[in-house]
């Protein structure tokens, strides 16, 4: 569903639509060229306008590539997206095989963390401690 004002469809210049997806005016670019989304309609001068639409899938692009998706796997998934309703079962599975990669992540910068705390940890006992002989001193 677009956006409307008084029955027209509301769209955003690419500037625009790079500040509210995050992304560079350059990203969105490339995503166009690589076929991650669909060159956006134009305007009346031929500038690019992006729809409602636009940005909700450049959120979710963007939340893909946070997790760490790779670009290659992100095309596949737009490209059978374009397939539409047969390839759910397929689009469904590249998620969850994402999702189990993010979780492993997640349980590795768990582990990252902990040992960051303990050195963290470690440091302020010695600081303190330093600081406790300097004032005997």
């Amino acid at each position: 569903m677009h956006s409307s004002f008084y029955g027209r469809r509301v769209t955003y210049a690419i500037a625009e639509a790079a500040h509210r997806s995050g992304l560079s005016i350059d990203t969105l670019r490339y995503y166009e060229r690589i076929e991650l989304i669909d060159p956006p309609a134009r305007d009346s001068g031929g500038r690019r306008a992006y729809s409602d639409d636009d940005l909700a899938w450049l959120v979710f692009l963007t939340r893909l590539r946070t997790t760490g998706m790779p670009i290659k796997l992100m095309r596949e998934y737009a490209r059978l997206r374009h397939q539409g309703v047969a390839t759910f079962g397929q689009r469904k599975r590249i998620l969850e095989r994402h999702r189990q990669d993010v979780r492993t992540r997640i349980d590795e910068l768990r582990s990252c963390l902990g040992v960051l705390d303990y050195k963290i940890d470690n440091y302020e006992r010695c600081i303190g401690a330093e600081h406790i002989q300097e004032a005997s001193a």
